[in-house]
């Protein structure tokens, strides 16, 4: 089956129901004040390399108030008592991003691409794709999340020759239009078709 075939399959299923809930989230912590956006940017730092619900179990331990507010110590024994790899080094860069706990001014009139740019010139630890996440998690739509299982769904649908071993700005921005592409196609954001292929590689609708 097509993967717009299978898309539009489960957009008929109970899954829709589950998306439309978590980007309702998404829209509703736009409006949210900058210390929830920031929130939501560690969470997207502790992504990187690690499992979202080994990032998601640590975000519900600390909240806004640790992110904003604990020592680089209790940060990183915090992390690491979630069983997340790299403790150190993710408590090294929350505490360094705090010069940036008024993300929601900085960035909101930029345009959803440029902003992109600002974080990863910004924010130590953030690539594209973990800025991708960011941006969709707290209400930006339209760009892609090229993490390893929406790679995985692309290839296996031959929307890729190759799975890429690396993603620099390059083949980054090459493979997001391709997706753009598909969800213009399914008459989708790329935040709903993100949730979607989530969905069709893991079985879940995470954040």
């Amino acid at each position: 089956m097509s993967l717009i075939k299978e898309v539009k399959k489960l957009k008929q299923s109970k899954v829709k129901f589950i998306v439309n809930k978590r980007l309702k989230e998404f829209e509703s912590v736009h409006k949210k004040q900058s210390k929830e956006w920031f929130s939501e940017l560690c969470y997207c730092i502790l992504t990187a390399n690690s499992k979202a619900v080994t990032a998601l179990n640590i975000q519900k331990e600390l909240g806004a108030k640790g992110f904003c507010n604990y020592n680089q110590t209790k940060l990183s024994s915090a992390i690491k008592r979630n069983k997340h790899r790299f403790h150190n080094n993710k408590a090294k860069y929350i505490k360094e991003a705090r010069s940036h706990i008024d993300i929601k001014t900085k960035i909101k009139n930029l345009s959803e691409p440029g902003a992109r740019t600002w974080i990863v010139k910004n924010i130590k630890g953030l690539g594209f794709k973990e800025s991708s996440h960011f941006l969709r998690n707290v209400g930006y739509k339209n760009l892609a999340i090229l993490d390893r299982h929406i790679l995985t769904v692309m290839h296996n649908h031959k929307l890729l020759k190759q799975k890429p071993k690396t993603l620099n700005k390059k083949n980054y921005l090459e493979i997001e239009n391709q997706f753009l592409n598909l969800a213009k196609k399914l008459s989708m954001s790329a935040a709903e078709l993100d949730l979607y292929m989530w969905y069709l590689k893991t079985g879940k609708v995470l954040k």
